[in-house]
This record gives structure tokens, sequence and C-alpha cells, in this order.
């Protein structure tokens, strides 16, 4: 989508007019973005590392959080 420059809120301002829910492996963004301020949700995946191998075992918890996943709020 062109966005591999963006960062943080940029990126999330982005996101909420494409998407529902925003995946990342940066556990410091609700700590560096007032999340309630966008309306998207925000799931953090921690894993070892962010390669597929590590994050495919959470796959189905995401599956889970989905339908639940609040707008402006982090999981």
């Amino acid at each position: 989508m062109g966005w591999a420059s963006k960062r943080n809120g940029d990126l999330l301002r982005l996101a909420e007019r494409e998407f529902d829910v925003f995946l990342t492996v940066d556990r410091k963004l609700q700590h560096q973005q007032k999340l309630s301020t966008f309306s998207i949700a925000v799931l953090v995946l921690i894993a070892d590392s962010n390669t597929l191998a590590d994050l495919q075992p959470l796959i189905p918890k995401v599956l889970e959080l989905l339908p639940t996943a609040a707008r402006g709020r982090h999981v």
C-alpha cells in the first residue's frame, strides 16, 4: 500500500481509514500514541520475533479476539 515509510501516528491514521483492526508487534505503541483518538482496534502480538514461524502460533488467539476488538483500544 506504499506505507513502508510511515510510522506510528501516521500509520494508524492511514490504517483506520481502511481497516477495523491493526496488528503489530510494537509493544510500546500504546505508550507512544493515544490509541483512544484512533478509530481502529490495535492487537499487539507478543512473540520471540516478528518472523512468520514465531507469529503463526498466535493466529488462533487473534481470530478469537477479532470479533470483540474495540476501536480506540489495544489488546
